[in-house]
């Protein structure tokens, strides 16, 4: 009997890629993009450390189709960041692969054409190509590490990478994300439990052993160090959101009790949103109120961002596609975004945690400048 009635029955058609080291050789980082990978990471792990008492904001478009569009929008997101960078660590999310519960688009590096034509080589070319002139723009970039191989193409240009809800539960995830250089966050599940996160969290501090490609294209067993900078991300569920008080509070607990650090950032996007993009403002609101009452364990947020608001199928003629328009998720426009940060970046200017004496009556949690005008 021929082999080939039992191998790769259910197999089109393969092809060969370029290797790592062939796209890196092609597309090679400049020392202002290394300077700019360096000094994020570093800085998002200070933030995670207690060492730096800012907040970081993971803030861009849902998915990335359109790398002009996405060099314009971080070209704006790059001016945003200089004004809040006192309080607001700004990192721009770059989203090259998008899971999916059944079909759709998945993304730039699988289909840069939008066409189902799965170019996936052009697409690890655009993904680089856009990575590195993010990062000579002077903005650390964060990800979504969906598929384990695409990291050896393009996670030399990542300061953020997250674990999403699909995949949270996947070993292959929680090895992978041990052996990546930067913080990682880990989303609750689809159906809101964030316990399998915190599962994901321990496992990855851990060094682990498994089975990858190498710079070389080289099947090559692994060995990691283990990721501590891992930390949870709550992103609401398909019934109900979890970015409420007492929900941050129940999840500091579960951390105190793992012997985890207590950094939790929160997505306004998602479940915690309903999928509606106008409320991530409100959310957003909740969160700064939430650190305004003093809390101390949330580090971050996300937001969902484009140049324009709402989103957009992919038409069969391409040429309709509207600019800077999401072709995934309904995303919040740059006006709304830049009024979002900038009110954040006020609220969190505001010293709202110190208690005043104010003719004889203790006033907590009320800015000072309120309590100038304030009558005894």
């Amino acid at each position: 009997m021929n082999l080939e009635t039992i191998l790769d029955v259910n197999i089109e058609s393969s092809k060969a890629l370029l290797t790592p080291v062939q796209l890196k050789n092609r597309l090679p980082l400049t020392e202002t993009a290394i300077e700019t990978v360096v000094r994020g990471r570093q800085e998002l792990q200070d933030i995670l450390a207690g060492k730096d008492a800012r907040k970081f904001i993971i803030v861009g478009p849902c998915s990335i189709h359109d790398p002009d569009a996405a060099e314009h929008y971080a070209h704006q997101l790059k001016a945003l960041a200089e004004k809040v960078k006192d309080k607001l660590l700004v990192v721009m999310r770059v989203y090259f692969e998008k899971p999916r519960t059944t079909t759709g688009w998945k993304g730039l590096i699988n289909d840069p054409d939008l066409d189902d034509s799965f170019n996936m080589q052009k697409g690890l070319f655009r993904a680089r190509s856009l990575l590195i002139k993010i990062a000579e723009i002077g903005l650390p970039a964060a990800t979504e590490a969906l598929d384990p191989i695409t990291p050896q193409y393009l996670a030399e240009l990542i300061s953020w990478s997250a674990i999403g809800a699909r995949t949270i539960e996947s070993q292959t995830h929680r090895e992978m994300a041990s052996g990546l250089s930067m913080p990682v966050g880990f989303k609750n599940n689809t159906d809101g439990n964030f316990q399998v996160a915190l599962n994901a969290i321990q496992s990855s501090r851990l060094p682990h052993n498994f089975l990858g490609l190498d710079h070389q294209g080289q099947v090559s067993t692994f060995k990691t160090k283990g990721n501590h900078y891992g930390h949870l991300i709550l992103r609401g569920s398909d019934r109900q959101s979890n970015f409420d008080a007492a929900t941050v509070t129940r999840a500091e607990h579960k951390l105190k009790e793992l012997n985890l650090p207590q950094n939790i950032v929160i997505d306004c996007s998602h479940g915690n949103s309903n999928k509606d993009h106008k409320l991530q403002a409100s959310v957003l609101e909740n969160i700064l109120q939430q650190i305004a009452d003093g809390n101390r364990s949330i580090v971050g947020m996300m937001l969902e961002s484009n140049l324009s608001e709402g989103n957009q199928k992919i038409p069969q003629n391409l040429a309709e596609l509207k600019y800077g328009v999401s072709v995934t998720d309904r995303c919040i426009g740059w006006e709304e975004t830049e009024q979002i940060i900038l009110s954040a970046y006020e609220r969190l200017n505001t010293d709202r945690n110190v208690t005043i004496h104010a003719c004889g009556t203790v006033v907590s949690g009320i800015p000072v400048r309120n309590l100038l005008t304030t009558k005894g």
